[in-house]
């Protein structure tokens, strides 16, 4: 199928998982097709349910020259992929840039973000996330993604009575948001932008919408707090892969969040220490090009984002 369509090309950084390349890099099936983000989305309009499966059984794909040029042309190849849209909420401080694309994390360029699936800890979260390329770096600002599930096997291994007690008593998570956005910050975004309101009562409403319960702190903050949640989960179309679908490396012991198990009782710092050195022995990462598109299966990879030098530019969005 991939022959007609689409060549089938390489990254550095890529891997056989399973017997399959991760990401699947495609391309361009000839020197003549390319043209843009029109081009990309014809193509992706008519081999959408191949393109899907493609998604589900690499993980990632890693969709390189078909010149997309910029947000409006992304927006095209987004919508031409028919996921329908699902709202952004996070911590991250984002902005929206045009129909379904915002811009990425807009924290720090020097700042590593840490590996995550999208929106993990809410109710609803996206089948997919779409990435563009629209400023690739000069050097660093990788977009470095893990294969959830292979985190599961290797932590099982070594932890196997300590991932059982976490998924049977489930986590609990908070996190402390400011009233504003604070674009100095990674996770600056102020509670009032996440909850698109600046009305206490109706923020507390939709936290309560979305699985969590809100404190409010002296300084005009609110705490979130969200639980219990459990520590990995297994999703359809993706038989026998038990996926590491938390985020507890990410919020353990941090300055403005926690993560414990859902009766209080902390989790050992050893084994969030081995977590984290795991998941990033898991990692791939490859080298942005202007005009890349990358589709992450978030039910299947955590994704984070590497220090860079600016500029930078990597555009977003999520879909069902």
């Amino acid at each position: 199928m991939a022959g007609d369509f689409f060549g089938v090309g390489e990254c550095d950084g890529q891997r056989t998982i399973d017997g399959q390349q991760v990401p699947l890099v495609l391309t361009p099936a000839s020197p003549s097709v390319g043209g843009g983000g029109e081009a990309l989305a014809a193509l992706l309009r008519a081999n959408r349910e191949w393109v899907e499966s493609r998604v589900v059984a690499n993980s990632a794909v890693l969709l390189r020259g078909f010149g997309v040029r910029d947000a409006a042309e992304f927006d095209t190849v987004v919508d031409a992929l028919g996921w329908p849209d699902i709202r952004y909420f996070g911590p991250a401080p984002r902005t929206h840039v045009h129909g379904r694309v915002w811009t990425a994390n807009e924290g720090p360029l020097h700042e590593f973000i840490y590996f995550h699936h999208e929106m993990v800890l809410i109710k609803e979260f996206p089948g997919k996330v779409i990435l563009f390329c629209e400023v690739p770096p000069p050097e660093g600002g990788e977009t470095p993604f893990v294969p959830s599930f292979r985190v599961t096997e290797r932590v099982v291994e070594e932890f196997p009575e300590m991932v059982e007690e976490l998924d049977e008593k489930g986590l609990r998570y908070t996190f402390m948001a400011p009233t504003k956005n604070d674009t100095k910050s990674m996770r600056g975004r102020g509670w009032e932008d996440a909850f698109a309101t600046a009305d206490k009562a109706e923020a507390e409403k939709r936290a309560r919408a979305l699985g969590m319960e809100v404190e409010w702190t002296a300084d005009g903050g609110a705490k979130t707090i969200l639980g219990p949640r459990k520590l990995t989960r297994v999703f359809p179309e993706r038989p026998g892969r038990r996926m590491w679908f938390n985020t507890v490396v990410g919020m353990h012991g941090t300055e403005v969040s926690t993560a414990t198990m859902a009766d209080g009782s902390e989790i050992p710092a050893g084994f969030v220490r081995r977590c984290r050195d795991i998941i990033e022995e898991e990692s791939i990462q490859f080298r942005w090009e202007k005009g890349d598109v990358l589709i992450l299966d978030n039910l299947a990879t955590l994704h984070g984002r590497r220090p860079s030098l600016p500029p930078r530019r990597v555009l977003v969005a999520t879909c069902k």
